[in-house]
């Protein structure tokens, strides 16, 4: 049987004795993983750095021979339909359709994921984004001025790109304990980041020629990683006789039982969980996949889902709107904007990194978001007022804006994801991974459609009242995160407290 092909999930399918040593296959795991969801973000990128080539000012350009536009008008260079002087609310829309459809589909997508076959579902997923993608730019070749066509396109590309997420997030929870999560997914997590700048340096390379290549080409490369997927993915450690990892630890144990077990706030909920989780009695019989309540019960997957909803309203207005912010506010060409505004993804590579780790040494993942949200908020305002007044206090302001703003999005859809998703509560059923993380994410999701949605419609009004409502949601996801970080420090307390009274005996 070859290694991508999964087995049954009954008793018969798996070894009468699983290996106990690490398996070596986890690190290709996490390679092909990262491949993949590079492809999926380096596809929605080329819209960013496309935008400020849709609409620009042609009075410094050279007017062709035979144009029909007069010749003081200033849009004849533009694409139709965003030649009009409401093209930011016509961007926005554009923007808004892919992401309102990923954020819908999101919450159907973590359900369908437990039950299909993780690699058919990202083969079909990434196929059909390669095929859309590509579509979009094929608009350039055919002509096409209709706004319904891209809108139409964007719909379709963003219910197609919800196979991703949950389904790598899973594949992934699937292979590794809770360990090192923090630091492993924070590493892996950069793909994220990786997939941004990708897509900005290839689209910038047409941008400002035949900009539908920005689009076909990420949109071919996808569809072929797609094919790779399908014959190289491994689903479970048992496929390949590795040992499953192990989801628990003491360190949990300590923030888990810093409020009474018996009387905490928690209990209830935990309760009406176990209930909602029905595993057969059967030893042999598979764990049954939990229901959507059923996933919302587990603790900390509301506060958690809200918290990205404001952080990533934050994080995808810039993903979409940052290349034309530089484009208008320091004049850059379209290729330059595009290519300063990687300074972003890269800072925000290593700000997932540094929160995974950090997450990892304090077991506090509510405190370390909480921490760095707070510090995002004066950050991103100093950015807006004096970030471009100089190209080395612009790259140093975007990359500590990166760093802070996506360092909270990463450990929340990675780290914090599959440990709710592996929550001690499920009773060993990881079948839950799969729908919380697209819980997670969906509702994070809904924050990535409305943020670019509000920038296009502030934005006519000035950048400084874009910049005040992301300073905005980034202090209401900071307030939601307060409960979780209050536990936290409750659990610090009682291990320092219980290793104080180790010392004196």
């Amino acid at each position: 049987m070859l290694p991508g092909h999964s087995r049954g999930r009954g008793p018969s399918a798996l070894p009468a004795q699983l290996p106990t040593s690490p398996c070596r296959y986890r690190g290709f795991i996490l390679l092909i993983t990262f491949l993949i969801y590079t492809c999926y973000h380096m596809s929605r990128k080329p819209i960013s750095v496309v935008k400020s080539r849709l609409h620009h000012n042609c009075s410094e350009m050279i007017q062709p021979i035979g144009d029909t536009h007069r010749l003081n008008d200033t849009t004849w260079c533009n694409w139709a339909p965003f030649d009009q002087s409401n093209y930011k609310e016509l961007l926005g829309a554009v923007d808004n359709a892919f992401l309102v459809a990923y954020a819908i589909g999101m919450f159907i997508s973590g359900i369908f994921g437990e039950r299909l076959p993780l690699r058919y579902y990202l083969t079909a997923g990434m196929l059909l984004s390669g095929l859309f993608t590509s579509l979009f730019g094929l608009g350039y070749f055919w002509n096409i001025h209709a706004l319904w066509y891209f809108v139409l396109i964007q719909i379709c590309n963003g219910l197609v790109q919800t196979t991703g997420w949950p389904s790598v997030v899973t594949c992934v929870g699937n292979w590794f304990g809770k360990g090192k999560r923090g630091l492993i997914m924070g590493i892996w997590n950069s793909h994220t980041s990786m997939g941004n700048i990708l897509g900005s340096l290839i689209a910038g390379v047409w941008v400002d020629e035949q900009w539908g290549l920005s689009f076909v080409v990420p949109g071919i490369i996808t569809a072929v990683m797609g094919l790779v997927t399908f014959f190289f993915l491994i689903e479970y450690p048992e496929d390949v006789d590795c040992s499953p990892p192990q989801h628990h630890g003491e360190l949990e144990e300590n923030v888990d039982n810093a409020e009474d077990p018996g009387n905490g706030p928690h209990s209830n909920r935990e309760n009406g969980l176990e209930s909602a989780v029905t595993l057969s009695k059967e030893p042999s019989a598979q764990p049954a996949a939990i229901s959507f309540f059923g996933a919302l019960w587990i603790p900390g997957v509301v506060e958690f889902s809200l918290c990205l909803l404001f952080a990533k309203l934050v994080s995808y207005t810039f993903l979409y709107w940052l290349p034309l912010y530089i484009f208008n506010v320091v004049h850059f060409t379209a290729k330059e904007s595009g290519d300063l505004s990687t300074l972003f993804d890269v800072g925000g590579i290593a700000g997932g990194i540094l929160a995974g780790l950090i997450s990892d040494y304090t077991n506090g993942r509510a405190t370390t978001c909480c921490v760095m949200l707070i510090l995002a908020a004066p950050t991103m305002f100093l950015y807006n007022y004096v970030g471009q007044s100089g190209i080395s206090i612009s790259i140093v302001m975007l990359l500590t804006c990166g760093a802070l703003v996506n360092g909270p999005y990463a450990l929340i859809t990675t780290a914090v994801s599959a440990d709710l998703g592996t929550h001690k509560s499920l009773k060993g059923n990881a079948k839950a991974l799969s729908t919380v993380t697209a819980i997670i994410d969906g509702t994070g999701s809904i924050g990535a459609a409305l943020g670019p949605l509000l920038a296009g419609l502030i934005s006519p009004t000035g950048w400084n009242n874009v910049f005040y409502m992301l300073i905005t949601a980034d202090i209401l996801a900071c307030l939601l995160l307060c409960r979780l970080v209050y536990k936290e420090i409750l659990g610090w307390r009682s291990s320092l407290s219980r290793d104080r009274g180790y010392r004196e005996m």
